[in-house]
């Protein structure tokens, strides 16, 4: 066995109702005055009190920052830091979707720090500790509660990526009470984005090792027999829960061996077009799929018992395919780039921006070039 590390939040807290804990794991890392990071969208909607009334609750003081919106821009994040600091905050809790997670990790890093935005992008560059961290997700999808890693939009239509173990957490809460309710189109997208984390953690080609891929199978196995349900019935509990512990499985999975082609060729469709990045993955996965089956069809064979319906002792990486296709559209969401109304004289441009994605593609195993990028974006135009 070759050696490996692996690295994930110091601590999970995990089911139904535990967001009443909030209150007590503040105080154990020391919070007084905390940050709340959220988006519009569950600032509009309210549910972000489930989190306010929980540190009410417990005489923790907090602020509320609620700009995030989706592809989140270094604008927004640099204005929500400079707010942290102007208010004291020794604490942040990330509260949503990946983005406002993402935005958590980034405040509360940048805060304390003398670093600049621009000199922590890329691989192993922040320096020193952040402020008290604690991710609570109201979807299941991302996994960013679990992992190292914040994607910031640093230009139009561009995409950096922030890697570095100060930005795991103190604590990840999973409570699924708060994903009830959820639109059957962001479940669905959202869920899909976790299954693709398992499956390119599973086949990532230079860090792959033996606990991500335990990971990796259990978290791909909860996620394609829970995504039906949860789709189906927005008040399935148990459903949800077993999706919030999917993805958070195929968090650690892909923060470890990390993701590679299917999110390189996602990243310019929500650069360009804003198409969420559950939806973007969703549209490319089964053409990337069926592109790596020469270097990749034996492992995606051994993936193929824990797909619903598929016959494990006739397992072979076509059969993978077909029923994780089979999943997708069972779904309902939109399969094609055309349904997306893309432009089709667009399509050369996104495989010149995909190749940008280096720090993916290297993990894909099947070399991929901009011609092969052109083809995947016309196969998955439909």
């Amino acid at each position: 066995m070759d050696s490996f590390e692996f690295q994930t939040a110091r601590r999970l807290v995990m089911g139904p109702g535990c967001i009443s804990r909030l209150p007590a794991l503040a105080r154990e890392l020391g919070i007084t005055r905390a940050l709340v990071v959220t988006d519009r969208g569950i600032f509009g909607s309210g549910l972000h009190a489930r989190c306010t009334d929980a540190l009410r609750s417990g005489d923790i003081d907090f602020a509320v920052e609620h700009n995030v919106v989706a592809d989140p821009p270094e604008a927004v994040v640099l204005e929500a830091v400079t707010k942290a600091r102007a208010l004291r905050i020794d604490g942040v809790i990330g509260f949503g979707g990946g983005s406002s997670m993402d935005v958590a990790k980034v405040i509360a890093t940048l805060v304390p720090s003398q670093q600049s935005i621009a000199e922590i992008y890329g691989i192993g560059n922040v320096r020193g500790s952040r402020l008290p961290l604690i991710q609570i997700p109201t979807t299941a999808g991302t996994g960013s509660e679990v992992t190292p890693i914040a994607i910031i939009t640093t230009g139009e239509t561009t995409k950096t990526g922030i890697v570095s173990p100060q930005l795991l957490p103190d604590v990840a809460l999973l409570d699924a009470e708060l994903t009830l309710g959820l639109p059957a189109e962001v479940t669905a997208a959202t869920g899909i984005d976790a299954m693709v984390h398992a499956i390119e953690a599973y086949t990532s080609k230079i860090k792959k090792n033996p606990y991500s891929d335990l990971l990796a199978r259990e978290a791909l196995r909860l996620l394609t027999q829970n995504l039906l349900p949860a789709v189906r019935q927005c008040d399935n509990l148990q459903a949800r829960q077993a999706m919030l512990y999917g993805a958070m499985l195929a968090g650690q999975a892909f923060a470890n061996a990390p993701v590679a082609a299917v999110h390189a060729l996602a990243y310019p469709l929500g650069g360009h077009y804003h198409i969420s990045h559950g939806l973007s993955n969703a549209l490319m996965l089964p053409h990337v799929l069926r592109f790596n089956i020469p270097s990749a069809g034996a492992l995606y064979a051994e993936l193929c018992g824990v797909i619903p319906a598929e016959n494990a002792l006739a397992a072979s990486g076509e059969k993978f395919i077909e029923g994780v296709t089979r999943l997708i559209a069972e779904t309902g969401i939109p399969r094609t780039l055309r349904a997306m109304k893309i432009p089709r004289e667009d399509l050369p441009k996104l495989a010149r921006d995909a190749m940008l994605q280096q720090r993916l593609l290297v993990n894909n195993p099947r070399e991929v070039t901009e011609a092969d990028a052109l083809r995947l974006y016309e196969e998955a135009y439909g």
